[in-house]
């Protein structure tokens, strides 16, 4: 089989961010902030363009009920919210007050606060709170490494036909090839589950620290 990719050089990869919808003022802001002021957290925040890639995949779905485990300071959960439908709902878990607080004030800057429904506490429980038929249009999982498998069989049930699941981090800078941590171990275990789920049809694609994206059959 003829292997079609490209080592993503840092110079390839301004490239590739130069030539799609940039993000704008109040994404770099938040993104600077983040920078500033969580040096030490600022990693967990999504890269510009799979923020850009999740608020175009809301409104190819055209997604009303959507939902993401893990906010942190809001930058993937500010672009789907401005990817929903009018009277679209996103609801974020997440277990700080402190990192939301900053997605807080962008999404009141941004005017999407009245479609974003935050719920603290344990994913695993808030969960359980959703609706038990399939109703979502566009899920996103980036919390908890551990995590990923039970979030993801809550979610697909939830999940409509034609509907998406997008799951980050699912690559972990390559050591899904030698996983080293438990929670390399938990991503190896979730990408097989996912792979095999034959419930959903399933793409992994090199955004980033790598994509998994389901659509619900």
């Amino acid at each position: 089989m003829t292997v079609k990719t490209l080592p993503m050089t840092g110079e390839l990869h301004d490239y590739v961010v130069a030539h799609g919808t940039p993000p704008d003022e109040i994404m770099r802001d938040l993104i600077a902030e983040t920078e500033r002021s969580l040096p030490s957290d600022a990693q967990m925040q999504v890269a510009p363009e799979q923020a850009a890639f999740l608020g175009l995949l809301a409104r190819l779905v055209g997604a009303r009920h959507a939902v993401e485990v893990g906010t942190f300071t809001g930058l993937s959960s500010l672009a789907m919210a401005r990817g929903l439908v009018d009277g679209g709902k996103l609801i974020c878990h997440d277990i700080s007050d402190e990192y939301t607080s900053v997605a807080r004030r962008y999404w009141e800057r941004a005017g999407v606060t009245d479609r974003i429904e935050l719920r603290i506490g344990p994913a695993l429980e808030r969960l359980r709170e959703l609706p038990e038929e399939p109703h979502l249009d566009i899920s996103f999982i980036d919390a908890d490494k551990t995590g990923y498998i039970a979030y993801w069989e809550l979610l697909v049930p939830r999940t409509r036909p034609g509907g998406l699941i997008v799951v980050d981090n699912v690559l972990r800078d390559g050591r899904v090839i030698s996983p080293q941590s438990d929670s390399d171990k938990a991503i190896v275990e979730f990408n097989g589950i996912a792979a095999r789920d034959e419930r959903v049809e399933v793409v992994m694609l090199p955004i980033a620290d790598g994509l998994t994206l389901a659509r619900r059959r």
